[in-house]
């Protein structure tokens, strides 16, 4: 057997053989042609436009060219050999300026990219909202605004009218605490503002739109279908003993994972958390019934896991500092922390109980260097991936229950904030030409799967 067969052999070892295999995409960060058949801006179109905001002012305009190369790119995943993949619906495609009517147009192209993987055998996993709120919603007061997350439901309604009898699995929204604290506190993201307790009240309606969008689509289903919501989340853990160290541990995990899983999961919010909100003069603008609609129940919890953390006491008791491990690093600047996530798959399985788990993003970014076929030998990703599939065999195998994998990403695509710097692709994208070309990486992951199928 070789190095790499053995890799793949000891990566898999734990797993179910009936585990789910995906890879996954977003719509703005692939599919450009954003003012075409209907569509109208996203407040990551106007982001872009900030001077400074990204990375050489660089957008989402043609992006992976994917709207128009859609065919191809289903054949690519199906290529692969993988059951599922995993990608969003553009809020502003589909429903131009987040109210009114459906624009059948934009719905079009996502009924027949669920019609082409289907017609592969891929799963199709649909994930309603990664980060591109409709501009016009943001202008009336985006997701620190109630009435957001009601035309979030209302949305979700329209897809599921369009799409609902093919799609079983439905993801509501990816990331939450990247919408809220990344664009509403840290004004690193979409749209760009500083203000924690716009943030707060972000992070309440997000979770608000997920549950009236649960109960939109249970409601509106005429079978059962798979409800989930993805956090991005990892182990956070004290520098030393000291008690400022292991409070500020204690901050980090409660505003990265706590403030998301308690109220979906246990129907209310973390009494520290709160307590730590109103120390800050930040208020969760909770009003009656609401925790019951967040607490919608879950059929599946979709992580997103790159790495883990650990915290010392800042200047201020609310600012934990995140402090170097020593650990390789990818392009990001991110440790590499599979152990993180086996600790973090594990506490999830122990602390809510009954919660099936599925890896809905976990990659790599690294500096590529492809040779003149456009290739690109990248043992460095190929490790980063088979140690983390590794940590989530561990942690089925101290009793963790995730059901599937999906590789983040696809293809290499617009970063956010860093443009077309960071690839974190398994296939690469020569952005002049649009060619794709599988990396190793990608050779690895099929072969990988097709070897579980086997065994």
């Amino acid at each position: 057997m070789t190095i790499v067969g053995q890799r793949a052999t000891e990566a898999t070892a734990e797993l179910p053989a009936n585990f789910l295999w995906g890879v996954a995409t977003s719509a703005y960060q692939i599919e450009g042609a954003v003012a075409e058949d209907g569509r109208t801006p996203s407040i990551w179109d106007t982001f872009c436009r900030v001077p400074g905001a990204v990375i050489r002012q660089e957008n989402g305009d043609v992006a992976c060219d994917h709207y128009h190369r859609m065919p191809q790119d289903v054949e690519l995943i199906a290529g692969l050999g993988v059951d599922s993949y995993r990608f969003s619906i553009s809020w502003p495609r589909v429903q131009p300026g987040g109210r009114g009517p459906v624009n059948a147009k934009g719905l079009d192209f996502y009924s027949r990219l669920v019609d082409e993987l289907l017609d592969k055998g891929v799963k199709p996993w649909v994930t309603l909202y990664h980060w591109d709120l409709p501009q016009e919603l943001e202008d009336a007061g985006g997701w620190p605004e109630r009435d957001t997350a009601y035309r979030f439901a209302e949305y979700a309604g329209l897809v599921h009218e369009g799409l609902g009898d093919r799609v079983n699995t439905w993801t509501t929204l990816n990331e939450p605490w990247c919408s809220a604290m990344l664009g509403y506190d840290q004004g690193k993201h979409a749209p760009g503002i500083q203000n924690f307790g716009a943030s707060m009240r972000a992070v309440h309606h997000l979770l608000l739109g997920h549950g009236l969008a649960g109960q939109a689509l249970r409601s509106a289903a005429a079978e059962p279908i798979e409800l989930g919501i993805t956090l991005n989340m990892g182990s956070a853990k004290p520098a030393s003993d000291r008690p400022e160290d292991v409070d500020a541990a204690r901050r980090a995990d409660g505003l990265g994972t706590r403030i998301y899983l308690d109220p979906l999961v246990k129907g209310h919010y973390p009494e520290d958390v709160v307590a730590d909100l109103e120390a800050r003069g930040a208020v969760l603008p909770i009003e009656p019934g609401d925790l019951e609609i967040i607490s919608t129940p879950l059929d599946v919890l979709g992580v997103n896991y790159y790495s883990s953390h650990v915290f010392e006491g800042g200047a201020e008791p609310h600012e934990p500092v995140a402090v170097s491990q020593n650990l390789p690093v990818t392009a990001m600047d991110w440790e590499i922390v599979p152990q993180g996530f086996t600790d973090l798959l594990v506490r999830i399985s122990k602390d809510y109980p009954g919660l099936p788990m599925v890896i809905t993003e976990n990659g790599a970014a690294f500096d590529d260097e492809a040779d003149e076929n456009g290739l690109v030998e990248d043992d460095d990703r190929l490790s980063y991936i088979s140690d983390h599939i590794a940590a989530v065999g561990s942690a089925v195998a101290q009793g963790a229950d995730v059901r599937g994998y999906f590789a983040w990403s696809l293809m290499d695509n617009f970063e956010w904030a860093y443009g077309y710097d960071k690839r974190f692709g398994i296939v690469r994208v020569d952005y002049d030409t649009q060619v794709r070309t599988l990396k190793r990486s990608a050779e690895w992951y099929r072969d990988t799967i097709k070897s579980t199928r086997e065994q």
